[in-house]
């Protein structure tokens, strides 16, 4: 099956992703909690990332999503691009995906460890990966082809990740063009930064969007998942998916 075509068969129509953050005294009850939370507004799946808890809070969170089985698809990021606990995890707990800042380019702080990432993409197969290329945090080095490395990314994984500059802030509308005359028709996805205001905009160019700050109560990282920002959020992405059914 085409990597394109896997996406679309897990994640559907412009899939919102909510980000849980692991934030608060009890990470794991809040994330559960949160994970309601997009059951019940209609976002399509969950990232358990360690951007405030640890990696134990990611195997605990996943170990009580995997009995429950919640209505959402769940992915799994292991930060700093750790792919191969990623994988892991995903397949030991039965997640769908995982997400990782970067799956093809070189930067600052390293690159792709492309044999080890290759073994993982042939022994989980049925994982999904959403990969970022020159990704918010990252600098690629001296003489970096944004052009080779998006094709790059393009057959290491299943949807691209564009970001803008840093968590919460805006992905550029000129960027995720650029993203997409380069790609085609390969799933793209905005991975930081959307609003109300901008969401319906760049969802038309894009294949989905992971949600993290704007479901934040204040629109801070630190706080929990607001029930109402994720309502008016999915009223948004509903006249996306109108608009591309026409």
């Amino acid at each position: 099956m085409q990597l394109n075509n896997r996406y679309n068969k897990v994640f559907g129509r412009i899939p919102i992703l909510g980000m849980i953050h692991l934030g608060g005294s009890n990470p794991v009850k809040r994330a559960l909690e949160e994970i309601a939370i997009f059951e019940e507004e209609g976002v399509n799946g969950a990232i358990i990332e360690n951007y405030y808890g640890s990696v134990d809070d990611v195997i605990k969170t996943l170990q009580e999503t995997s009995r429950i089985n919640p209505k959402v698809v769940i992915g799994v990021n292991i930060l700093p691009n750790e792919f191969d606990r990623a994988f892991l995890l995903a397949h030991e707990y039965g997640a769908d995906f995982i997400q990782l800042d970067y799956a093809a380019g070189r930067y600052s702080a390293g690159e792709l460890d492309l044999r080890a990432y290759s073994s993982c993409k042939e022994k989980y197969p049925e994982i999904i990966v959403l990969g970022g290329v020159w990704p918010k945090y990252y600098h690629p080095v001296k003489g970096s082809d944004l052009e080779k490395d998006l094709q790059d990314g393009k057959s290491r994984a299943e949807a691209i990740v564009v970001t803008g500059a840093g968590t919460g802030k805006e992905t550029p509308l000129n960027k995720i063009k650029k993203f997409r005359e380069v790609i085609g028709d390969h799933p793209l996805v905005v991975g930081s930064g959307l609003t109300v205001e901008n969401a319906y905009e760049q969802l038309l160019i894009s294949n989905g969007a992971i949600v993290g700050t704007y479901f934040k109560r204040d629109g801070n990282t630190r706080n929990r998942v607001d029930n109402s920002r994720v309502r008016d959020f999915m009223t948004v992405v509903k006249k996306a998916r109108e608009y591309q059914e026409k």
